[in-house]
């Protein structure tokens, strides 16, 4: 194959996504080295393939990372000998007492330099999780089908939308949020909003 070919063959698009073998490889970095119009071909391959990837991309939900991070840092705990116990079920009479075996440890704080959103797991079994949770500026809008969310908060405020109807919380505040209904939190403290945050499976 000579280089006209090869730029007409599809095999440069196939080595930028990493789709060549060895001797495909071997081949097309030689040629790159020694030829200067099959090395700015496959620059070209390289942003055209940048730009349609950056025009197609989703932005992460901003819950994601913290509770991937959260449920890393669970597991973590629980392989390094920490006993699993089961947090209470909010309900309308819930108080932040009930949490204080959680609450007064020393690895349930929010870090020095906090990402806008931090949560630390207290318990995920039987088709409940608890976590506490700390917003800076808000959770944006989800809707839950086969789980009920509820929330107790601790510190600060905010203004939960759910659908048309907004509930503004302060300290002591407890809300759920219904099935398939729209909803997100925007925070209207300047400290962070810190809550009980409970996933409850339907």
């Amino acid at each position: 194959m000579n280089k006209d070919e090869l730029i007409v063959s599809g095999l440069l698009e196939l080595y930028v996504l990493g789709e060549t073998g060895p001797e495909e490889n071997e081949f097309i970095e030689r040629l790159s080295l020694a030829d200067p119009e099959v090395r700015k071909q496959l620059n070209e391959i390289e942003l055209s393939l940048e730009k349609l990837a950056l025009a197609n991309a989703v932005e992460p939900d901003p819950i994601f990372r913290p509770f991937l991070l959260a449920t890393l840092d669970f597991m973590g705990r629980v392989k390094n000998g920490e006993s699993i116990t089961e947090p209470p079920l909010l309900n309308e009479n819930s108080v932040a007492g009930d949490y204080a075996p959680w609450l007064g440890r020393a690895d349930m704080v929010l870090p020095e330099e906090p990402d806008d959103v931090f949560a630390k797991i207290l318990c995920t079994a039987a088709g409940v999780m608890t976590a506490i949770v700390w917003l800076k500026y808000l959770a944006p809008q989800e809707v839950h089908h086969d789980e009920y969310e509820k929330f107790l908060i601790l510190e600060g405020t905010c203004d939960i939308h759910i659908e048309d109807a907004v509930f503004s919380l302060r300290a002591g505040d407890f809300l759920t949020i219904p099935l398939h209904k729209k909803h997100h939190v925007l925070v209207t403290s300047e400290i962070h909003c810190k809550v009980i945050l409970q996933r409850v499976a339907a």
